[in-house]
């Protein structure tokens, strides 16, 4: 039990009045408290989409500078440039529009020209070379993050009418009737009559949102319970055994409450010791009420009670705070912790109760989106780049080959000619991988069976392996394990890793490859070897672009693998431990 009875045989009355002066401060510290944590989960949500949109704008009026020489040719680049934006995750509209609200340019063609917004309402909005946002509805009633301010692609430029043919006297923008096209001069005077705006999807943040808040009144709910049941107890017990009675009841109460809380709690005993888990805290921490009771939390939760020990003996109130915890070998655990003191009606101390709750979930969510954001924009910048290059390294490898004919063979300038045309033909392939991962994964999904399309892939290994002294250990599944993949890419992410695997193993080894059925996740392949592994500090960046521990390589290779495992809308996670070898854990679901 959390709370104990006294046993002096006492009878007491407590006014009504007071105890309801009580239960009010309570509630209205429950209320402030909950009102803040919700405000500041509002600024958190608001914040990032705000930074989320001011970075699409930015991108766009970047590649609007970029093409500006486009756009004098006569290429309509600016709106091709809103709608390859506007396809990305997350973004449902984006249009450009002039002081009285027409749309210049957008995400869709069909309502150009059409009126996006009332000037009034421009007006309200009062737009400004920084961003702002506010939330609306589009015509369907979906909800919209909206961010927005003056569009300024160049320093100083202002719009104007022009003919179509005369192309070197404005820069073609839309066009509007038979022979005239909506254009941009460039001007001495600074232009503030075109807006963009970015209407950005805020579900994903509200779920999180709703998530914490639903969090919040529970906890709040609890606590309220917990006090207004103490207090209904003290309210009504008129000497020793009716309170002994209703506290007992309170405390079977409470303890039933806080044992089925969404959030860890631990509480301690006067003397400082362990006294109650709920299976929340058990489950975080993977210690049990019975290893814990009657230790002192400093011995069995070192990293949780520390940081918070100090603050809770000078009888202050710690409120969500967030710390990197281990447990058993969980390493950088995210925990927000909150804590406070239990005092009796005497006021003396009773104990301390502390709750906790994981962010491992909200740490991925944010994780995920930086990560998508990261490489929406990377992936646009490498098909620029890889296009532009390709066009003279052919150039360079014909004149290499030219030279490399025309010199004798052993001299240094034939063998200057041939570093010359591999080092071409290497830049080549990494060019190849760049546009690899740039470009949308097109997949031609079907039924196969896994097994199948393991022992193919190992099959294209076999020599490799052997000669390299490496034993290949396969046990086909027993039971036919169906899955939807596009066989060919499947085999690209398997050869990827079964190489990255027998590079780690120069001097031999074993490499590991077995498949199997996961309940309500579909089916797992795991690939391991027992080669150098991966250092700590490296594993949580192997699948970011242009990260690699090889001398020479490029990248490219896991984000390429962990891009088309994504797209089969599965999984990849990766265990390894220097010295001792890498497991990679694909999980794809089965339809």
């Amino acid at each position: 039990m959390i709370f104990k009875s006294s046993r002096r045989n006492i009878k007491f009355y407590t006014s009504p009045m007071i105890l309801l002066g009580a239960l009010g401060i309570l509630l209205s510290t429950l209320v402030i408290l909950s009102i803040r944590n919700i405000n500041r989960e509002k600024e958190y949500m608001s914040e990032i989409l705000l930074e989320k949109g001011a970075t699409i704008i930015r991108s766009f009026e970047s590649g609007a500078r970029t093409g500006m020489m486009r756009m004098m040719l006569g290429r309509d680049h600016t709106q091709s440039l809103i709608e390859e934006i506007a396809q990305q995750p997350g973004i449902i509209y984006m249009v450009v529009v002039d002081k009285d609200g027409h749309i210049l340019a957008g995400n869709n063609k069909d309502k150009i020209g059409s009126r996006f917004i009332d000037e009034s309402e421009i007006n309200i909005l009062d737009p400004t070379t920084d961003e702002k946002w506010r939330l609306t509805k589009t015509a369907s009633g979906r909800r919209v993050f909206e961010v927005y301010r003056y569009y300024r692609p160049f320093q100083r430029w202002h719009h104007n009418w022009c003919d179509v043919g005369s192309r070197n006297s404005c820069m073609p923008w839309q066009g509007r009737g038979k022979s005239v096209r909506r254009g941009f001069w460039m001007n001495k005077q600074l232009n503030q009559e075109r807006i963009v705006f970015v209407g950005l999807d805020p579900s994903p943040f509200e779920a999180g949102r709703r998530e914490d808040i639903r969090n919040t009144i529970l906890i709040s709910s609890a606590m309220l319970l917990l006090g207004f049941a103490g207090f209904l107890s003290l309210f009504w017990a008129q000497n020793y055994k009716i309170a002994s009675r209703m506290l007992q009841d309170t405390s079977a109460f409470a303890n039933e409450v806080v044992t089925h809380l969404p959030i860890g709690l631990i509480a301690t005993d006067r003397d400082g010791n362990v006294e109650f888990l709920n299976g929340a805290a058990e489950k975080i921490t993977e210690v049990s009420l019975s290893e814990a009771k009657g230790k002192s939390p400093e011995v069995v939760f070192p990293s949780l009670w520390n940081p918070v020990k100090d603050d809770l003996e000078e009888g202050k109130t710690v409120v969500e705070r967030e710390i990197e915890c281990e447990f058993r070998g969980r390493q950088n655990v995210p925990l927000s912790v909150s804590g406070t003191r239990i005092v009796n009606e005497q006021g003396e101390l009773v104990g301390h109760v502390v709750l906790f709750r994981d962010l491992g979930e909200v740490r991925k969510l944010q994780e995920e989106i930086r990560r998508s954001e990261k490489l929406a924009a990377l992936g646009r910048l490498a098909a620029g780049v890889a296009h532009e290059i390709r066009n003279p390294l052919s150039s360079i490898k014909g004149f290499a080959t030219f030279f490399k004919g025309r010199f004798e063979d052993g001299t240094d300038e034939k063998k200057a000619a041939e570093v010359m045309i591999n080092e071409v033909e290497r830049l080549n392939r990494v060019i190849g991988e760049l546009l690899e991962f740039a470009r949308p994964s097109e997949l031609k999904k079907r039924q196969v069976d896994i097994n199948e399309v393991l022992e193919h892939s190992l099959r294209l290994i076999k020599e490799d392996v052997k000669s390299k002294g490496i034993k290949l250990r396969y046990e086909k599944n027993s039971e036919t394990l169906p899955v939807l993949v596009d066989p060919d890419r499947f085999f690209q992410v398997l050869l990827n890793l079964y190489l990255n695997a027998i590079e780690a193993m120069d001097k031999g080894g074993a490499l590991e490859v077995r498949a199997m059925a996961v309940d309500g996740m579909g089916v797992r392949v795991e690939i391991s070897d027992t080669g150098k592994g991966i250092e700590p500090g490296a594993i949580h960046k192997i699948f970011d672009p242009y990260f690699t521990t090889k001398s020479k390589g490029t990248g490219l290779g896991l984000a390429i693998v962990h891009k088309i495992v994504e797209a089969h809308g599965g999984d990849i996670r990766v265990s390894s431990k220097p010295g001792s070898g890498t497991t990679f854990y694909i999980t794809i679901p089965s339809s």
